[in-house]
This record gives structure tokens, C-alpha cells and sequence, in this order.
């Protein structure tokens, strides 16, 4: 029984341009508000400051830094500051062995400069295995 005689049925349209809209909006919006994931040469673990001690590499290479931002490796003083003079000490007491540990241990006051050069040296020889000593805090 038709109550409506005149009555057409209305085609039903779905609009995709909208919703096209939408995704691509929120698909700039994931991609500039991502961050990526950025993976150094230089892995660098910092060890805690507590009071358990850490189980220690058999003779890894000791260099220190001093207030002033000079060279130390394993107690002899580097010639000057440079990357290149740092590279060649580091290179010259590494020999064949890339693989060995190197522990750094810069002064409180030593400028973040020296620090940075001494990590860069390190990285750019191939050494990985770098941790930074510290003191138990009080």
C-alpha cells in the first residue's frame, strides 16, 4: 500500500570530499608532530652515581680532562688540545685494538668543548664502549 503516490525515492549520495579532507589534515598533522628516532655511532653509557660499584673491563683506556681542558691518556699529557693531536695519542695506545673500553673522566669545571672533542675522537676511531666516571653524590 503506497500512502505517498507522488512521492519519488531520493537517492542517497555520500560526499567523500570531506572526509578525504580530514585524513589528509590529520595525516600532515602525524608527520610533522613524529619524531624520529635518531641512532648515534657513539653509544655512551652513563654509569649511576651510587653506592654499588660497577663491574670494571679488565685495563680499559683511562682519559682524563682537566679543568684547563688538557689531555690526559692513561697519566701521560697530550701535546696540546687539538682533534687531530687527541686522535693520533688515542690511535697510537689503541693500536689494532678497536674494541677496547675507554673510560672518560673530565673535571667538574672542564669546559664542555673538551669533552665533546674527546667523545667525537673516540667515536671517529670506532671505539663504542665509552662510559663517563663520576663520584658517589653525598
Amino acid at each position: 500500500m503506497n500512502l505517498r503516490p507522488d512521492h519519488k525515492e531520493e537517492t542517497v549520495e555520500v560526499n567523500l570530499t570531506p572526509l578525504i579532507d580530514v585524513v589528509f589534515l590529520l595525516l600532515i598533522f602525524f608527520m610533522v608532530t613524529t619524531t624520529f628516532d635518531r641512532h648515534a655511532k657513539l653509544k655512551v653509557s652513563l654509569p649511576e652515581s651510587s653506592a654499588k660499584t660497577t663491574q670494571q673491563q679488565s685495563d680499559p683506556l683511562v682519559l682524563s680532562i682537566d679543568a684547563k681542558g688538557n689531555y690526559f691518556i692513561n697519566g701521560r699529557q697530550v701535546v696540546n688540545q687539538s682533534l687531530d693531536t687527541l686522535k693520533q695519542a688515542l690511535r697510537k695506545v689503541i693500536g689494532e685494538n678497536g674494541d677496547k673500553a675507554l673510560v672518560l673522566r673530565a673535571d667538574a669545571n672542564t669546559p664542555h668543548k673538551a669533552v665533546v672533542r674527546a667523545m667525537d675522537a673516540a667515536s671517529q676511531l670506532g671505539l663504542t664502549k665509552l662510559s663517563i666516571a663520576t663520584v658517589e653524590a653525598k
